[in-house]
């Protein structure tokens, strides 16, 4: 099948949402099918206000339509809700053309947290943006129900995957001998990391905090915090290493709607602290691959004693060719020819 994918979330950004069309698209391709990226890549760019990491494309549904006209794509998916996405919906809409989406983050909570926008007038351009199309793939049984009851419809399932072999526990000790409590992700807002740096280590035993990642409230953090370890982005094999130099995985985010680096720190062997929320309680099983809790001091006193390879082997239970499999079971196809082309494929 040739594949046509929309996203304005795209190389150089490091974030969940990049990561899972990275290796969708290697399993895609290893499936047999062709996938053409519409990416920031292809257009002129303006940093994102308060956010200068993300590039904000400078187009309009022509653009699409040419990248449609000449790709001739058997299904068409939107992945994000910003200028791309917005002009892929436009472009198809014209076109009497099928698509669908997939709903990663919390768009309108992440714009009420930068600007006076109540996230519920947001919330009624994303719910329009989505429901025009024939489904929206969302990643957690949580989040779905949390959606429906937004008036979001047509939502299907679609799960993450890990690469097992590259996340694995491995003997090395990045940030000294005793205890670590290590997080991975964007550093901003949104992502509450105050929450953590703010705890106090109880009883004898301290933690030395570390974090991996890049964002618009490293400089601040960093200033604030000095005792915390910021390492900056890590990619690759230095990325393996700072999983497996971890004893926890600390997770305080209250606004994700997955979060690939819990499945990352699973399979490095390392348990999970984090609060029970949509994303840590459909990805950890409490008391198994992390602790859950309101007291995110508890959560991670709780998570210090699990069983390692307990934890590798709840991660195992995710693989990227399932994420890729169920992509194909929910595309929009156009016509009975390309229907069956689709039932072939999966």
């Amino acid at each position: 099948m040739r594949i046509l994918i929309a996203t304005d979330a795209w190389e150089p950004q490091v974030n969940g949402v990049v990561r899972t069309y990275q290796r969708l698209n290697e399993e895609l391709v290893k499936m047999g099918h062709e996938v053409l990226f519409v990416t920031p890549s292809q257009f002129y760019t303006l940093p994102c206000p308060t956010y200068p990491e993300i590039r904000l494309s400078l187009l309009t549904s022509r653009h699409i339509q040419k990248y449609i006209k000449s790709f001739d794509p058997h299904a068409i998916h939107i992945a994000t809700e910003g200028p791309i996405g917005w002009a892929t919906r436009k472009a198809c809409m014209k076109r009497g053309l099928d698509f669908t989406t997939s709903y990663h983050t919390r768009f309108p909570e992440y714009v009420a947290e930068r600007v006076p926008v109540p996230a519920s007038f947001i919330y009624k351009l994303v719910r329009t943006f989505h429901n025009r199309g024939v489904g929206t793939m969302v990643a957690t049984k949580s989040l779905a129900a949390e959606l429906e009851g937004k008036g979001f419809k047509k939502i299907l399932p679609w799960t993450r995957g890990v690469n097992l072999e590259f996340f694995r526990p491995l003997d090395c000790r990045l940030f000294g001998a005793g205890k670590v409590a290590l997080y991975v992700g964007r550093v901003a807002p949104e992502k509450n990391l105050e929450a953590f740096l703010d705890l106090q280590s109880e009883g004898d035993e301290s933690l030395q905090k570390v974090i991996v990642g890049d964002g618009p409230s490293l400089a601040s953090l960093k200033q604030r915090y000095p005792d915390v370890i910021f390492t900056g982005a890590k990619q690759g094999e230095e990325l393996a290493q700072c999983y497996s130099s971890a004893d926890v995985f600390v997770f305080p985010s209250l606004t994700d709607t997955f979060g690939i680096v819990l499945l990352e720190a699973m399979a490095s062997g390392v348990p999970v602290a984090a609060y029970p929320v949509t994303g840590p309680i459909d990805v950890v099983e409490h008391g198994v691959s992390g602790c859950l809790d309101e007291d995110l001091s508890q959560a991670i006193a709780d998570a210090l004693k699990l069983d390692p390879l307990v934890c590798r082997a709840k991660a195992l239970e995710f693989s990227w060719r399932n994420c890729a499999e169920i992509f194909l079971k929910n595309l929009a196809v156009e016509d009975e020819d390309r229907v069956s082309l689709l039932k072939e494929c999966i």
